[in-house]
């Protein structure tokens, strides 16, 4: 059977209304072309759905029973596009992120905070999770997107650069590298050093020692998370280093920042999708708006801005 939406549409109004003129203004069509769908739709099925007199026009039994089927996938139907103009048009719509804890708990809630101003009726779901788990909550369709540091690449999934940013050295006040000028990576290992487990610290001691040699990185303490890093040095028990995105909870410890030199080192955070899986409408957005946050954000203007003190 080619039955078309079109003719089940005329059917409708035509049922609901009971005029073919009326039912004809409803759908903005003139009176001939609604009665030629209803006809072109009684064909195409084979049976009468519309008894009709010089006086008024009623449903047949068939169409009687007809009617109530199809009013509801009509009333679906356009229930659905509907939702869907709303997706495009950002009045609804759910983002999922995955995104390890410091990120979690500085960058983001901002970047969120920012865009829920714009789009207040899109949902966006944050996960923090450990930085290595990342790429498999992509992989795994748990999330949209991931934000996380540089990893190898994978055939399954997509990367793209967020932002790069430098080392800085984190210290308490009236700590003695507050008097220096520049602070060397040499300086600040000759004072009980905290560094993060597991990757953060393996790469961080390799790319020190594919510059100088001589520079050994010995942590008096590895932690899994940075506020606790932060908390420690707070607490006078040494000294780390964090990216400048961090920055708000730095101050938030009434802590020091300072960019740390020879050598620079710096770090690439990445966004990852997955192949072959296109984004939502708000998910889209809110990926381009985050790069839009990032760009604009003050410690993304460069190196030396990105690390002044935090006084």
């Amino acid at each position: 059977m080619n039955v078309t939406l079109r003719q089940l549409r005329a059917f409708v109004a035509l049922a609901r209304i009971g005029s073919f003129t009326h039912a004809a203004d409803s759908m903005h069509v003139t009176q001939s072309a609604l009665s030629g769908l209803i006809k072109e739709l009684e064909l195409a099925l084979g049976v009468q759905l519309v008894d009709r007199s010089t006086r008024k026009i009623q449903l047949s039994e068939v169409g009687r029973e007809f009617y109530p089927l199809i009013q509801k996938i009509v009333q679906d139907l356009d229930g659905a596009l509907a939702d869907i103009s709303n997706l495009k048009a950002l009045k609804k719509g759910v983002v999922r992120i995955a995104a390890p804890q410091l990120m979690s708990c500085t960058l983001l809630p901002e970047v969120i905070a920012a865009y829920k101003a714009e789009h207040p009726e899109v949902q966006i779901r944050l996960t923090d999770c450990a930085v290595e788990t990342v790429p498999a909550r992509v992989l795994s369709g748990e999330v949209d997107f991931g934000i996380g540091p540089e990893r190898e690449p994978t055939p399954e999934i997509t990367a793209r650069t967020l932002f790069e940013m430098p080392f800085v050295l984190v210290f308490p006040k009236h700590h003695p590298l507050q008097q220096q000028q520049r602070i060397s990576w040499a300086d600040a290992v000759r004072f009980p050093f905290i560094t993060l487990q597991g990757q953060f610290a393996e790469r961080l001691t390799l790319d020190l020692h594919a510059s100088l040699r001589d520079l050994t990185l010995n942590p008096s303490n590895e932690v899994t998370f940075m506020t606790t890093a932060l908390s420690m040095v707070s607490a006078n028990l040494g000294i780390t280093a964090c990216l400048p995105y961090a920055g708000s909870l730095v101050r938030l410890y009434q802590l020091q920042m300072r960019l740390l030199h020879d050598p620079g080192l710096t770090r690439k955070f990445l966004v990852f999708t997955r192949n072959g899986r296109s984004l939502s409408p708000a998910a889209q957005s809110f990926m381009e708006f985050l790069f839009g946050f990032v760009e604009e954000h003050e410690w993304n203007t460069s190196a030396d801005s990105a690390a002044t003190d935090s006084r």
